[in-house]
């Protein structure tokens, strides 16, 4: 392979332990036993004191900029949120509304989010996807929705959800591999 991806994945809970955090921890070794990736891991839990009351990005502080950078440097973005009412946190969202709205154009986003029940299992499409095409990347088709149920003491202990989650790295490997290799750039349309 011609370049190390950079993965920058964000778990979106606020809690400790957090099943939000295995299900992204799971999904991140996955890729990165599959193909050569630099891994980052943002947990929301441990910053949110820090940018939480921040209205400006100009006044957060150094290191919630380093992880604003890092996302908006990725190759590839992994992001989870526990689904709370039907949707992402709002803190989840507080930090995506300092990412610049051009820096994810065309860079493959795979989501993912924990609910109580399968009831919030469509959060996945009506929540998470429609808040990454207004940055304009590119959503991986899979995402991986996780109940508690399919949990024991915050790790994955479920047979259907590790498919899942091995589904997702599968399909999200060729993106991923196209990517760095440097093909994955599309052209652009001229109007002229």
């Amino acid at each position: 392979m011609a370049n190390t991806l950079k993965i920058v994945a964000v778990s979106g809970g606020l809690q400790r332990p957090s099943r939000t955090l295995a299900l992204v921890e799971h999904l991140l070794e996955g890729l990165t036993d599959a193909l050569p990736a630099e891994a980052r891991l943002i947990q929301l839990g441990d910053i949110v004191p820090k940018f939480g009351n921040v209205l400006q990005r100009k006044h957060l502080p150094a290191e919630v900029e380093s992880h604003l950078r890092d996302i908006e440097t990725a190759d590839l973005l992994l992001v989870a949120s526990p689904i709370y009412r039907g949707s992402y946190t709002g803190l989840f969202k507080h930090l995506f509304d300092f990412v610049h709205h051009e820096s994810l154009i065309d860079v493959p986003v795979l989501l993912a989010a924990t609910g109580g029940s399968d009831r919030h299992a469509l959060a996945i499409d009506h929540q998470l996807r429609p808040l990454f095409s207004f940055f304009q990347a590119h959503t991986l088709p899979i995402g991986v929705y996780a109940t508690d149920k399919e949990f024991d003491d915050y790790r994955v202990a479920s047979a259907s959800l590790q498919a899942r989650i091995d589904l997702a790295v599968e399909r999200a490997l060729p993106v991923l591999r196209q990517r760095a290799k440097g093909a994955a750039a599309v052209p652009v349309l001229s109007l002229a």
